[in-house]
């Protein structure tokens, strides 16, 4: 197989330098748990440096000075002993995250998730094999990283059993599932991670501000549609065109069985299903009532019991659907095999836990030092004295976001060093911090799907080379390059669309 007959592969060596610099400078970064205390190790001077120079800000939120306060002193080294426990307990998304993957874990662990995950690509005619995968990519976060390692592979199985390459196929997943991951029309364990980061960051400026883990359910139902269209588009009119992009003639057979469902999973599909829907119904009918108990003050549904333990809703509906099908395919025999599922669940998000730990000191110490107070209002007066346009300051931060998030691809890492100075920042000119959050999301996504800091890039290239066995770095970020621009640049177009019509982005959610 050539290696020079195509544009693409002219243009291939370029990529490769590229890649291996994000690679090199990424690999030279702390863990991120480590990257924390280095951080509040760097405010910790930056605080003791701005407190002797007496810096201070007139808060625009109660007409209070606010004097940066001093790490590195005796009541920064209080503070810093006394509350390490309880800025663990009390950071916002610690609870909510826990609850959220004891239900999730139930649907993974019984094998439900996966099991819809291949009905959404199985016995789709080759016309709708793209999209199908495509929007299948943005729903299968829901199941966090298993997305990855069920419908990558799947894709490539998908496309096959139409008569198209798996390559293409497993592409097309992939890049769905990166750079589309904040787009999911189910609500995730992540949207309850960002709720509580830019919570917590809002609270800088307003100490009664919450953040919804649903607040940006309807621009992610819309993205992730508009996303799944985007893929499609480019994959039949720029992907389809490559050559290079054929089944390797000696690559293994695939077992297509393994996108089909046995009866009684079927079965168990079904019956799960029944049971969300009669759960919604049942929901539907003790929420309607004006007088309902899981409404708020006067009827409200937007601040009401209901919205605020939504949470803790989306974990039973997930832990609903979980043991139907689990009792029915046989993966849960007893009621003690539900909290043991659960257990399992929550192991898988130890490592998550312990990093929040790290970012939780960090959050509390930029708190209490005032010193993000100072960063969001001198920035938002600069903004304002300048004149620059809203949506220009939307283009500047979402570069920034997508820059950084080649290198610290976790997206809680990278939103809890951005939101507590973003956030306040652009509450100082009226923007909603909903609506910091969606632009975030693109930022955190667009650039996932080429940055072989990703320990799924690895994977997924992985998948590839089953099918070509000479592909590299190179060759995997110039397939998912295209479909990368693409998407960014698409819902950055969404995204400013929705901010000057004044669409709501979720349940009591207005983006301006």
């Amino acid at each position: 197989m050539t290696t020079t007959s195509t544009p693409e592969r002219q243009d291939l060596p370029r990529i490769v330098r590229a890649m291996a610099v994000v690679e090199r400078v990424g690999n030279a970064l702390p863990h991120p748990f480590w990257l924390f205390w280095v951080l509040s190790g760097i405010l910790a001077v930056v605080s003791a440096a701005l407190a002797t120079a007496g810096v201070s800000v007139v808060s625009p939120s109660d007409g209070e000075t606010v004097t940066v306060r001093n790490l590195l002193s005796g009541d920064g080294l209080a503070m810093a002993v006394s509350t390490m426990v309880d800025n663990f307990a009390s950071f916002p998304p610690m609870a909510t995250i826990v609850v959220v993957i004891m239900g999730v874990a139930v649907a993974e662990r019984t094998g439900f998730l996966a099991a819809v995950m291949r009905v959404s690509v199985s016995r789709v005619p080759a016309s709708l094999v793209v999209f199908a995968v495509a929007f299948a990519g943005t729903a299968a976060h829901v199941a966090s990283a298993a997305a990855y390692i069920i419908l990558v592979p799947l894709g490539g199985l998908a496309f096959r059993a139409v008569g198209r390459s798996p390559i293409l196929g497993i592409v097309v997943a992939y890049t769905s599932i990166a750079s589309g991951y904040d787009a999911s029309p189910i609500p995730t364990p992540n949207d309850a991670i960002f709720a509580g980061i830019t919570t917590a960051a809002a609270q800088i400026i307003d100490p009664g501000a919450y953040v919804s883990p649903i607040s940006n359910w309807f621009f992610n139902i819309a993205s992730s549609v508009v996303l799944a269209l985007v893929i499609t588009a480019m994959t039949r009119l720029v992907l389809s065109k490559r050559p290079d992009l054929d089944a390797d003639p000696d690559a293994p057979d695939d077992d297509l069985g393994q996108l089909q469902l046995s009866s009684r999973e079927r079965s168990a599909v079904r019956l799960a299903g029944l049971a969300l829907l009669v759960a919604l119904i049942v929901l539907v009918a003790v929420v309607a009532p004006a007088s309902s108990p899981l409404r708020g003050e006067g009827g409200s549904i937007v601040e009401s019991p209901l919205l605020e333990g939504v949470a803790a809703l989306v974990a039973l509906l997930f832990g609903l659907v979980g043991i139907v099908y689990g009792t029915r395919v046989g993966t849960i025999t007893t009621a003690a095999d539900v909290p043991k599922l659960m257990v399992e669940g929550l192991k898988q998000m130890a490592p998550v836990l312990v990093l929040f730990f790290a970012i939780a000191q960090f959050l509390a110490y930029f708190d209490w030092s005032h010193v993000g107070d100072v960063l969001a209002v001198v920035a938002a007066e600069a903004l304002q004295t300048t004149g620059t346009p809203i949506v220009v300051i939307f283009l500047l931060v979402l570069v920034l976001l997508t820059l950084v998030n080649i290198m610290v691809t976790s997206g809680s890492a990278m939103w809890s060093i951005a939101a507590p100075v973003i956030v306040p920042m652009l509450m100082l000119v009226d923007v909603p911090p909903e609506t910091t959050q969606a632009l975030f999301r693109i930022a955190d996504s667009g650039s996932t799907a080429i940055t072989p800091m990703s320990p799924y890039f690895i994977m997924a290239l992985g998948f590839l080379q089953r099918y070509r066995k000479d592909a590299g770095i190179g060759t995997l970020a110039s397939y998912t390059l295209p479909l990368a621009i693409a998407m960014t640049t698409v819902w950055t177009l969404l995204f400013l669309a929705w901010w000057a019509l004044g669409i709501p982005l979720g349940p009591g959610a207005p983006v301006r």
